[in-house]
């Protein structure tokens, strides 16, 4: 047995957001007419010919009553009629014998093959194909008339929805007696200006010798009820002749045939084929493509399942020279110039210019793109990340700054600068945000000024200054363009810190909240509540039952299990003791919401890929999974109406230090030349922001997203410089890109493809870019003090739940984390990754040990007075990842990570090949360089 060709696919940066439907069919852009589309304009089409859906004729009955029956079809894959359930077949991957292929060839070799055939309906047809000398009158008026004989099709009704935005017929002229009463269901899952390919194949007793017979026609024309779905024909196959014996039968030949012509590469030479040569040679070229599977190690009735990656064969488009600019496309990662963001201008702001022309174009699409479902959900989802993160910092930074700032300074100062952020901003998926690293800044600064007894916020003013007038250098001078040197390596031990920062934070909370309502047993120092009595006369005529005919009088303290708490309080008496304001539930409980809110929204995300329910609920389910373990946990506490934490809100509009105004004081108490000291701070400062800013937005601008719209590198850092000056005015936080909740923003907003075509996954098409979630999520934190009556009710377990799911997702999808794992793993279980068919395990180990290494010292660093040289460490990874290029060598560091663009031109071509780079198979002579360019972080990121 045979498989057509190898089934190792990965889509190119060139067209990977191209549905599988367009890489084979011309539309182009605007294929989906229903509005704000998950199909949007594509750079590069491979191949420009239309969906070909192929239907297989067999025909049945010989010798008594012949007649012509569906037995298969295809679009990408194989769907089989299964008789005996009366149904289609799951699709799959066809698989072929070897004299299937062998005879087909040698039947078209030496029969009729007519190649822009003019016929404009089935008669015409007919009467062409049977126009061969060996056949006589008599056979020819019979073959004409079994192929003119109605095929019986098999038509599975289905509620599916058009997949195009179109339920009409195509505009064709056909036969009133299509045998279709209504719409065919397949019909609405098939693009517009989709062709039909009939072949009919079968066994006759009439003829002497075999008759095969391939036509193009020049026009596509619906041949009557010749195929289940009324679409224009392309082509036609006959494969006829007397009865066989043996393996390869004609069915087999006409499965071998519509295999063919399901195959992208030979179904364009065909349609660009003049002869009869040109035709043989796309056959022969399908025929070495073949991968033999042997027999007796495998099991040929297991069906093989769609590859999960669009079936796209990289290195077979490669070869054909009719494309160089795909090759372009995608050698276009190894080009030291970078993307046109991260190109010097020579100018003074040159990049911030620049970015401004290239955002302006986009502006107003940024609104307008945002019309659309999913960006409800996202608003909810990272409105409500968002104000946890503000209550969270704003708690932290409370205690940092001895009540100097707090929550409602973290409300407004989250509201104004994010709201900004995404109206200025040159990449507006961006969600600013107090970040661990400025914190740790913010709390030695605190200190100092405590410790040298200087006024604080005047102080925090002068540095903030600095620090936008810095990045204002830094913009001027394009320093952005430095984010070059930021390859995966420094981004994955940024990203893993982050994400460990929320993980610390969210159970750091939970204990917290252990402490403050411990768990009650007996015996425990919290144990026990008593009810004291001011004098004897008070409670010498109580009289309180006990069990059985027991009572007790004249005691002092009454233990509360024989006296309730109310009635202690109505006869008199005082609770005493550490129980008594305590509930022993809160703890357990408070543990149950955060588990359930974490383990929901996990579950919830992951529904999209089950079989359970149908794709738009599954759907509706992933996108509000957050939304919907909040509601959960919301409902799981109002039912059981325990006392548990609520999220807190202020409820007045007034800074949290008494006696200050929103200004800050430029002095305060401090000297004049405190003004100017505060610069060698601020340039520690600059460095973190610089780092935090700069490596969150090349993380977000990843290839492997697909942003059309472009980044802003230099934009997005002028308008943090701007919102740091006026946040410092006001004595707000400041503020950078917070990487987990915008990765958690841009997941949200992920556009995959609709499962249209039998066989196709949907697959990921690239972010909705606008600006109105945002500035929405933004406005409505702004507003949240006076949303105080509603959000009270929010359980904060319930979003410390979240906060640990947007950690732990974060973490685990970032390919650091899988070689972590590969290091706790027996080789015998560790999965086939292409990196480990290139790098020795050992090597592979070392450059995450180092990782490790480096990780534990950024966090060591972190929690340790010495925080203060943290933004020299941050810098300081992009020097590691310099040195690693002493220990491990460029083809190593291709597979482990990126190589340095100056170091790209350097690189010896021979081991930089563009077949080993660039080509989709998993076989030794083929291999990727990456894996599939798919977005790594899957928070919510699926």
């Amino acid at each position: 047995m045979k498989l057509p060709g190898p089934e190792e696919f990965e889509a190119s940066t060139a067209h990977e957001n191209v549905p599988p439907a367009e890489l084979h069919s011309g539309f182009g852009p605007n294929a989906s007419p229903d509005g704000p589309s998950d199909i949007d304009s594509r750079e590069l089409v491979i191949s420009e010919d239309p969906l070909l859906f192929i239907q297989l004729n067999e025909l049945l009955g010989w010798p008594q009553a012949l007649e012509w029956r569906e037995t298969g079809r295809w679009v990408l894959f194989e769907e089989k009629l299964e008789v005996g359930a009366g149904r289609w077949s799951v699709p799959h991957v066809p698989t072929l014998t070897l004299p299937s292929l062998q005879n087909l060839r040698s039947l078209l070799a030496e029969g009729l093959v007519l190649l822009d055939c003019p016929a404009q309906s089935l008669l015409e047809l007919v009467e062409q194909v049977i126009r061969v000398e060996v056949l006589s009158p008599e056979v020819r008026g019979q073959l004409q008339a079994l192929l003119l004989q109605r095929p019986q099709h098999h038509i599975q009704p289905s509620a599916t929805r058009p997949c195009w935005g179109s339920t009409h017929l195509q505009n064709t002229s056909h036969d009133e007696d299509v045998p279709l009463k209504g719409q065919n269901p397949l019909k609405q899952r098939l693009p517009p200006g989709a062709e039909a390919a009939a072949v009919l194949a079968g066994q006759l007793g009439f003829l002497a010798q075999p008759l095969g017979a391939f036509v193009r026609l020049q026009n596509p024309v619906v041949l009557g009820p010749l195929t289940e779905v009324a679409l224009p024909s392309r082509f036609f196959c006959l494969l006829l002749g007397p009865p066989t014996t043996g393996r390869c039968s004609y069915h087999e030949m006409g499965r071998a045939a519509a295999v063919l012509l399901s195959d992208p590469q030979f179904q364009g030479s065909v349609r660009r084929a003049s002869d009869l040569q040109d035709f043989l040679a796309a056959l022969d070229a399908f025929l070495e493509e073949m991968t033999v599977l042997p027999p007796g190690r495998w099991d040929p009735t297991v069906r093989i399942p769609p590859p999960k990656c669009p079936p796209f064969q990289h290195k077979r488009y490669l070869e054909l020279p009719s494309h160089p600019r795909e090759v372009k496309g995608r050698a276009g990662r190894r080009h030291p110039r970078g993307p046109p963001e991260l190109q010097r201008s020579g100018r003074l702001f040159g990049g911030l210019v620049q970015d401004v022309h290239r955002k302006a174009p986009w502006y107003l699409s940024d609104f307008l793109d945002a019309l659309h479902p999913q960006c409800f959900s996202a608003v909810l989802y990272i409105y409500l990340a968002t104000v946890t993160n503000a209550i969270t910092f704003g708690g932290l930074l409370g205690d940092a700054t001895e009540g100097a700032q707090g929550v409602l300074e973290s409300f407004l100062g989250t509201a104004v600068a994010g709201a900004a952020f995404c109206l200025m901003a040159g990449q507006p998926l961006t969600i600013l945000s107090s970040t661990g690293p400025v914190l740790v800044f913010e709390r030695l600064l605190f200190s100092f000024s405590r410790d040298y007894s200087l006024d604080y916020l005047p102080f925090r003013l002068w540095v903030g200054i600095w620090v936008a007038t810095f990045c204002l250098v830094l913009v001027a001078t394009e320093a952005s363009l430095l984010v070059r040197y930021f390859t995966r390596f420094t981004e994955e031990g940024f990203c893993a810190l982050i994400s460990l920062i929320f993980i610390y934070d969210a159970l750091g909370k939970m204990l917290t909240l252990a402490r403050a309502y411990p768990i009650q047993r007996p015996g425990s120092p919290a144990y026990g509540c008593f009810c004291q009595y001011p004098s004897p006369r008070a409670y010498s005529a109580i009289h309180i039952p006990m069990p059985g005919s027991l009572s007790i009088q004249n005691l002092g303290l009454v233990n509360v299990s024989l006296l309730p708490l109310p009635e202690c309080v109505q006869q008199g008496g005082h609770p005493r003791g550490p129980g008594c304001h305590t509930i022993p539930d809160v703890a357990l409980f408070s543990f149950l919401l955060f588990l359930s809110s974490f383990l929901s929204a996990m579950a919830l995300k992951r529904v999209k890929s089950s079989h359970l329910f149908p794709s738009m609920v599954r759907k509706v389910f992933s996108d509000f999974s957050s939304v919907l373990a909040i509601l959960l946990g919301c409902g799981l506490d109002a039912y059981l109406g325990l006392a548990t934490p609520k999220l807190l809100v202020p409820k007045e509009f007034k800074p949290t230090l008494p006696g200050r105004g929103w200004l800050v004081s430029p002095f305060g108490t401090n000297p004049w030349w405190l003004s100017v000291a505060a610069a060698l701070p601020a340039l520690l400062l600059s460095i973190l922001v610089f780092m935090d800013q700069q490596i969150t937005a090349v993380i977000l601008n990843r290839e492997e997203y697909r942003l059309r719209k472009g980044a802003g590198f230099h934009l997005d850092l002028f308008c943090v410089a701007m919102l740091m000056l006026l946040t410092s005015a006001l004595g707000l936080p400041w503020y950078v890109s917070a990487t987990v909740i915008s990765l958690a923003h841009m997941d949200s907003l992920r556009r995959e493809s609709r499962a249209c075509v039998p066989g196709e996954a949907p697959h990921f098409l690239g972010i909705r870019e606008q600006r109105l979630t945002g500035l929405a999520v933004f406005t409505l934190t702004g507003v949240s003090v006076f949303l105080a009556p509603v959000l009270k009710f929010i359980p904060m377990p319930v979003l410390y739940g979240i906060f640990l799911y947007m950690g732990v997702a974060a973490l685990n999808s970032i390919q650091f984390m899988k070689r972590v794992q590969l290091m706790l793993m027996p080789a015998k279980h560790q999965p086939d990754l292409l990196l480990l068919r290139h790098v020795p395990l050992g090597r592979v180990h070392l450059f995450t040990a180092i990782q490790l290494a480096c990780l534990g010292l950024l966090w060591i660093i972190k929690s340790t007075p010495a925080a203060i040289i943290f933004p020299l460490m941050l810098l300081g990874l992009v020097g590691v990842r310099k040195a690693l290029e002493w220990v491990f060598s460029p083809q190593e560091l291709l597979w482990l990570d990126e190589l340095i663009p100056e170091e790209e031109g350097s690189t010896p071509e021979k081991e930089l090949e563009p077949e080993h780079l660039f080509s989709g198979s998993d076989s030794e002579d083929s291999e990727l360089k990456y894996q599939p360019k798919t977005p790594e972080i899957n928070i919510s990121v699926n």
